[in-house]
């Protein structure tokens, strides 16, 4: 009997169906030249098919399945018993969601309030900003032939105000606050100027910010780096936009580094404006004889404790170049483990640097903001390497302009000049900068100089918003009372000048500190206040802890150009002493020079007995080594 056609075609793997991926042609096919199915394209078709659909009793009534593939007989699931399927949910009532939402608000615009388990809070109901704005549809709201057509009903244009003189005032208040820069009404002659230099844009490429982002999202902390002397100008807006904006949960603190090159009621008045954003804290970077150590520890010992739930926080440093990041990273660890230079850039990716076994540190390549800085200001505040200008000279103008001629008279020993060009011809003089024909090396000499304010040995700083000499003299006048009382309780006070313990009159002290710190790690030091004493106990310093890639050559002036103090014991007695007082009190920074001082002198010295550099080979003597701001602001 002759073997059917289905058969002859692998009746016994599914037939001869097209979906059967172990058919065989026929010769009618074959003959055709028709290829057969490959399995790879039937199951690309069977994924094409609609889904399995069934009746009531559970049978497959539409579509099929794929070969291999199997189907699961369904079975009448039970639901536990439980009474809170019939209970009420979580609701809120008007009443008290306006409370909540008047508390948030309150608690947002205090820096010094941490909001915590943000996931469990209804933002979306509490925010009460609508970040996006509609677009106003005039003629939906006012048509054209209701206005000016034949049915009007408008009889009087509407605006803003309902009298002339009212009309009038609104010109005049509109007048004074007109500014002929922001116009872009008028017409302008461009003027025609070379292409910008590309050392401009240090701190601006798509590498650094991309680092930048790196940082700000593995960081729980972020500190932002300032320049006591500058420090709206020396501020990351887009940074601090990005984590208000996009990264609430993470805390924004200031850090006010090199407080040493200013005065300390500057500090003091900077510390008073700052806080009202975002925790402040004053600084001063260096290994051997540090300020505000203490108290940033302390501060980033409370953001752990914070964060209990996690077992180490990241705190992450951002900021200006050379504002000081890698030597803040260096002072908490008493120890050189970032590269630090006096020369922007020397950072150039994020590292990891093992802080405490809860806390590690993110130390950050500067960043600049992309747009706002010209090119003094790119100079002066330190973001563009001086050795790598053309015409160092064109910026000399602007310092001068800065810095008092005072003191520009006392740093280099020049009396009268009548413009920049002549103060550097004058000091290239006085130095032996000449070039050939004894013509003076005025590019030479720009580089000198803008080399010593970038340092620090050129005294300067920004006086905070409202800061006046009346300010000056009244915490003078505090000081010497703070003075009289400790000569009174038996503290000796000499030439009736406040020491580092009288100065805490002058700083309002905000009370951030916890009232007991229980998240310092167990075998710690403490006392009864909070307030950590022996926090170097606890410092991991093991090797393989600590990141050795960035260690190499330190500069001389380290990176933000500041000297170290050589008397060692000095050092770690005014280091004691700063905390057992109160380590969130700003007080005097060290002085710059280096003559070493004994326990009982530790008066600054007066301006006859200041010791000056030695001639060079050529005959002229340099500049002294700085200014110390105790000889220089005290006037």
């Amino acid at each position: 009997m002759p073997k059917s056609r289905g058969a002859a075609n692998g009746a016994r793997h599914g037939g001869a169906a097209s979906t059967n991926p172990n058919r065989t042609a026929t010769s009618k096919a074959k003959a055709s030249a028709s290829s057969v199915r490959s399995k790879s394209t039937i199951n690309r078709l069977n994924m094409y098919r609609a889904k399995v659909k069934r009746n009531k009793s559970g049978k497959i009534v539409k579509g099929g399945l794929a070969v291999g593939d199997t189907v699961r007989e369904m079975k009448a699931a039970r639901v536990q018993p439980d009474r809170r399927w019939f209970g009420n949910t979580r609701v809120v009532g008007q009443k008290e969601l306006t409370e909540f939402r008047e508390q948030m608000e309150a608690a947002s615009a205090d820096p010094y309030a941490v909001v915590l388990k943000r996931n469990k809070l209804p933002l979306s109901l509490v925010s009460t900003h609508n970040t996006k704005k509609g677009r106003v549809d005039l003629l939906r709201a006012e048509s054209f032939q209701a206005t000016f057509g034949k049915n009007q009903q408008r009889k009087r244009p509407k605006l803003g105000s309902s009298e002339l003189a009212d009309l009038l005032a609104a010109a005049e208040t509109r007048a004074a606050a007109y500014t002929e820069e922001g116009d872009t009404n008028i017409s302008r002659e461009v003027e025609l100027v070379g292409p910008k230099n590309y050392i401009f844009d240090a701190g601006q490429s798509k590498r650094i910010r991309s680092e930048l982002f790196k940082v700000i999202d593995s960081s729980d902390v972020v500190i932002e780096v300032l320049d006591a002397r500058d420090p709206l100008g020396t501020r990351a807006p887009h940074a601090e936009g990005f984590i208000k904006k996009e990264a609430k949960h993470k805390h924004l603190v200031f850090l006010l580094n090199k407080c040493d090159l200013v005065p300390t009621n500057v500090t003091a008045a900077w510390l008073k404006h700052l806080s009202k954003e975002a925790p402040t804290l004053a600084f001063h970077a260096s290994i051997t004889n540090p300020f505000g150590k203490g108290s940033l520890i302390n501060l980033l010992r409370q953001f752990a404790k914070l964060h209990s739930d996690k077992k180490q926080i990241s705190v992450g440093f951002i900021g200006y170049p050379n504002v000081g990041k890698s030597s803040v990273i260096n002072t908490l660890k008493k120890k050189k483990v970032c590269k630090v230079a006096p020369i922007p850039g020397e950072t150039k990716v994020w590292q990891y640097i093992t802080l405490m076994k809860s806390i590690y540190l993110v130390d950050c390549p500067g960043t600049v903001q992309p747009s706002g800085n010209s090119e003094e200001d790119a100079v002066l505040k330190g973001v563009v390497r001086i050795e790598q200008l053309r015409q160092a000279d064109d910026y000399i103008e602007e310092l001068l302009k800065r810095v008092k001629p005072e003191y520009i008279q006392r740093t280099y020993g020049i009396r009268e000049w009548t413009d920049h060009i002549d103060f550097l011809e004058q000091y290239a003089t006085k130095i032996g900068k000449l070039l050939k024909g004894g013509e003076p090396d005025i590019n030479a000499a720009a580089k000198l100089v803008l080399h010593d304010f970038q340092r620090g040995r050129l005294p300067y700083f920004v006086p905070p918003p409202g800061y006046t000499h009346t300010d000056r003299r009244m915490a003078r006048e505090e000081a010497a009372a703070a003075a009289q009382k400790l000569a009174e309780s038996g503290v000796p006070v000499v030439n009736q000048k406040a020491n580092l313990k009288a100065l805490k009159d002058l700083v309002p002290v905000h009370a951030f500190t916890a009232e007991h710190d229980d998240g310092i790690e167990e075998g710690s030091d403490e006392d009864d206040g909070g307030v950590i004493e022996n926090f170097d106990d606890e410092i991991v310093t093991d090797d393989e802890d600590e990141d050795e890639d960035g260690e190499g050559e330190e500069g001389d002036d380290g990176e933000e150009g500041e000297e170290e103090d050589e008397d060692g014991e000095e050092e770690e007695e005014e280091e004691s002493d700063e905390e057992e007082d109160d380590v969130e009190l700003v007080v005097a920074p060290p002085n710059r020079g280096k003559s070493p001082a004994t326990a009982d002198d530790r008066v600054p010295r007066s301006r006859s007995n200041r010791s000056e550099r030695a001639p060079t080979k050529g005959g002229a003597s340099k500049p002294s080594g700085g200014i110390s701001w105790e000889d220089v602001f005290d006037e």
